[in-house]
């Protein structure tokens, strides 16, 4: 019987391109990955678990219908992270995640990227409601999570005890009534 694989989506947004990964990812993924910007991930990571985690990336589209996209700027085509709609066996929920390579932070790319993966997710996959699995320390992703209106859901399970969790409902646009 014949395996329906989903395409991965290409998604852009203003500034942004959201696109699969490739192969020539993997040195600045890797770089990432075996960096001290890795801690709120469980790093610094081996090129052996690094090498893991890309693949699980990439094999979560063919498997599940959602997984990682790299986020690069239009005009330059710079890659400057990723984001994605995980779940797969590790994890409890549809998990919406996001890392930023060096030199990218604060210029708002994470908070629109993972906007439009996760409206994305929202009207393709039909969820209603994704997490994002966040470190207690790291403040940054705190604050893009609030951001992205989330709310803190203490009672929610998590892949590592020490996560926050940070539930994300899909809002429905309010019928006016008058």
């Amino acid at each position: 019987m014949p395996h329906d694989i989903a395409a991965i989506p290409v998604i852009e947004t203003e500034r942004l391109l959201l696109r699969p990964l490739v192969f020539a990812d993997w040195p600045a993924y890797f770089a990432f990955l075996s960096s001290d910007r890795a801690r709120y991930m469980g790093g610094p990571h081996t090129e052996e678990t690094a090498w893991s985690f890309f693949c699980n990336d990439v094999a979560q589209w063919t498997l599940f219908g959602h997984g990682a996209l790299m986020f690069e700027d239009r005009q330059t085509g710079e890659t400057m992270g990723q984001v994605a709609l995980c779940k797969g066996p590790l994890f409890p929920e549809l998990e919406l995640g996001w890392f930023v390579y060096e030199g990218a932070e604060g210029k708002g790319y994470a908070l629109e990227a993972a906007s439009a993966l996760r409206d994305w997710g929202f009207a393709t996959l039909g969820v209603s409601e994704c997490v994002s699995y966040v470190d207690p320390d790291n403040a940054r992703s705190i604050r893009l999570a609030e951001r992205l209106g989330a709310r803190l859901d203490p009672d929610a399970a998590a892949p590592h005890p020490a996560n926050l969790v940070y539930r994300h409902e899909r809002q429905v646009p309010q019928k006016n009534t008058t």
